[in-house]
């Protein structure tokens, strides 16, 4: 089972990096390189040093960003999944967060605190921190009233339904909502440097676009979906260990 979802990975890459190749070649546009000619501009980007001096700039509002999200969001989300009158109170906020379009908010957040580190940091967090706040609410609220039943009828107090009972069931779902979250986060951090200022991946892009180079420019691209990719993979990892056997749902299913 296990060769039979990796083969079919690498045949779901085959299909799409094919179609990709073909398209270069047939070409849908003089500005879409084909991908060999793309994975050859993210080699000499890589071998040149390029790549990793990039990376080190877009790395510090992501990291820095994703951190605060994820301490304040499963922190909101305790709190609102737990109370229904900060529930009513918080929840649209966040909600209105999330839907929000960012670019327009975007200039308000450079007219406030300028072009630097920490309107990158902002951006990252509106992205990150509304999905990681909703999906951990959504958890507590549902965490199955007969286990918080059962802590009261063994004279468990407030405190421990909470730390040994409710955030143990709702761990999984939390957890999924990061990873939510920091795949958002990653984009937020790309979109900061494309709006922003142009540091980092976003400034290969940038420059990339600006002279013609469009094989540098899609290899950009496609290591920040490669990075994304390994991040992820390496967070559903980590979930499924800690949650082993019980990887999707609560403790009590």
């Amino acid at each position: 089972m296990r060769h039979r979802s990796l083969i079919l990975k690498f045949l779901s890459a085959v299909i799409v990096f094919g179609t990709w190749e073909i398209a270069g070649r047939i070409p849908v546009s003089y500005a879409f390189p084909t991908f060999f000619e793309s994975m050859l501009a993210l080699v000499n980007l890589t071998l040149d040093g390029t790549i990793f001096t990039a990376y080190a700039e877009t790395l510090k509002p992501l990291v820095v960003g994703v951190c605060i999200s994820t301490v304040l969001g499963i922190g909101f989300g305790l709190w609102i999944g737990l109370s229904e009158k900060f529930d009513w109170l918080f929840s649209p906020i966040f909600i209105v967060m999330q839907a929000a379009p960012l670019a327009a908010l975007i200039p308000l957040l450079v007219m406030a605190y300028g072009i630097g580190l920490t309107s990158k940091v902002f951006v990252v967090c509106i992205m990150a921190m509304p999905v990681i706040v909703l999906n951990t609410s959504s958890a507590v609220r549902n965490t199955p009233s007969s286990l918080k039943e059962m802590g009261r009828s063994f004279l468990a107090s407030d405190t421990e339904i909470i730390l040994k009972i409710i955030i143990p069931a709702a761990s999984p779902i939390i957890f999924s909502g990061l990873r939510l979250g920091v795949s958002a986060g990653f984009i937020g951090a790309i979109l900061s440097e494309l709006k922003i200022t142009p540091t980092g991946v976003g400034d290969i892009i940038t420059y990339s676009r600006s002279i013609a180079d469009y094989p540098s420019m899609y290899a950009a691209i496609f290591s920040i979906i490669v990075l994304a990719v390994l991040f992820l993979n390496l967070l559903e990892k980590v979930e499924t260990h800690l949650f082993r056997g019980n990887v999707r749902g609560y403790v009590s299913d």
